[in-house]
């Protein structure tokens, strides 16, 4: 990794949908060597996809909250049992594994409150491993650089 191909990755995050030929003027290389870098970070791992950004309101999914979660048992098969729930559970857009006082911090969306109140009843409610739920829920994303 040098100056050039971290400057690629910062054009490609912030549009992925660049042309070769756009990155390769943005960052001052010939379209061959530009492609050529691009595939070497593709191939070590660096760029692993590249996504749409949605509109979650035009999709019905306007409504977004994070929750955090505490487990009853802080056991590797407590954790795994409820990653494999949570990988089940459609409106869980992230799941993350994170230290402090509850283990995971998840975004979910839906189409409104009263989903997320099913959800929270109905799918987290009923897991064996869950102690705790805490609710944040997003009224504006100022700066949401997520895919």
């Amino acid at each position: 990794m040098d100056q050039l191909d971290s400057k690629i990755l910062r054009l490609l995050e912030r549009d992925g949908r660049l042309t070769n030929l756009q990155l390769s003027e943005q960052i001052g290389l010939s379209p061959s060597a530009t492609s050529r870098r691009v595939t070497d970070l593709e191939r070590s791992g660096v760029i692993t996809g590249y996504r749409a950004v949605l509109d979650r309101e035009k999709l019905g999914q306007g409504f977004c909250a994070y929750v955090t979660v505490g487990l009853s048992k802080h056991t590797k098969e407590s954790q795994q049992a409820f990653e494999r729930a949570i990988s089940r559970a459609p409106e869980v857009k992230e799941c993350h594994n994170v230290t402090g006082v509850f283990e995971y911090i998840l975004r979910v969306e839906t189409v409104d409150l009263t989903r997320y109140k099913t959800f929270h009843t109905d799918v987290l409610g009923v897991l064996p491993q869950v102690n705790s739920i805490t609710s944040y829920i997003v009224m504006d994303s100022p700066k949401d650089m997520r895919a």
